[in-house]
C-alpha cells in the first residue's frame, strides 16, 4: 500500500530486516554491573500509510526464545510517537506506551509505570545516526528521572537480501 506523502520519516531508518545484538542487565535496581548477551531477529514494516510501523521480533534469550511486537504510531497534533510492546509470553497485555519524539537523530520516549509495586519512569532512547547501525536502549528511574539505570541495549545489523530472516 502506498505511503502518505505527509507521513513522518523519523523511523524510516529501522524499516526492513535486521539481526539484533542484545545486552541485558542481569538484575535491575540491584547495583548490578553484569550483563547477558544474546541475539535476535527483527523485521519492521510501515502501517497506517506511514504514520505507524510494526516491528516483529524473535528474541533468543539464554533461557529460551520468544516473540514480541513493537507497534508505533505518530500523532500529527502533538508531533509525538507512541510505542507499545506486546510480549508473546503475555499475549493479552499491551505495555503502557512510551511517548516522545526525535531531535538530531536521537529519539527519546518516556512512560510512567508500576514495576513490582514501585512507581518508576521508563526511557527508550533510539539513536539513528546516518551511516551507523541503529541502536536502542532502555533505562529505568526510581527517582522521577533524576537518575537512570540502563538495563537493555540493542544494536541492529541490517540483513542482506540473501540472509534468511526466519529462525
Amino acid at each position: 500500500m502506498p505511503t502518505d506523502t505527509a507521513a513522518p520519516k523519523d523511523f524510516d531508518f529501522i524499516i526492513g530486516d535486521w539481526r539484533v545484538e542484545h545486552q541485558r542487565l542481569n538484575a535491575r535496581f540491584a547495583q548490578c554491573d553484569e550483563w547477558s548477551a544474546f541475539t535476535g531477529l527483527s523485521s519492521t514494516n510501515k502501517i497506517l500509510g506511514g504514520f505507524g510501523n510494526l516491528e516483529d521480533n524473535l528474541l533468543e534469550f539464554p533461557e529460551g526464545s520468544f516473540r514480541a511486537v513493537a507497534m508505533r504510531s505518530y500523532c500529527i497534533d502533538s508531533g509525538n510517537w507512541s510505542i507499545w510492546w506486546l510480549d508473546g509470553r503475555n499475549p493479552t497485555q499491551l505495555d503502557t506506551p512510551v511517548v516522545g519524539k526525535f531531535s538530531n537523530h536521537i529519539g527519546l520516549f518516556f512512560a510512567d509505570v508500576i514495576l513490582n509495586g514501585q512507581a518508576i519512569k521508563i526511557r527508550f532512547t533510539w539513536t539513528a545516526t546516518p551511516g551507523e547501525n541503529p541502536r536502542w536502549e532502555q533505562a529505568f528511574s526510581m527517582d522521577a528521572g533524576a537518575s537512570w539505570e540502563v538495563n537493555w541495549k540493542m544494536t541492529f545489523i541490517r540483513l542482506s537480501a540473501t540472509e534468511p530472516l526466519a529462525s
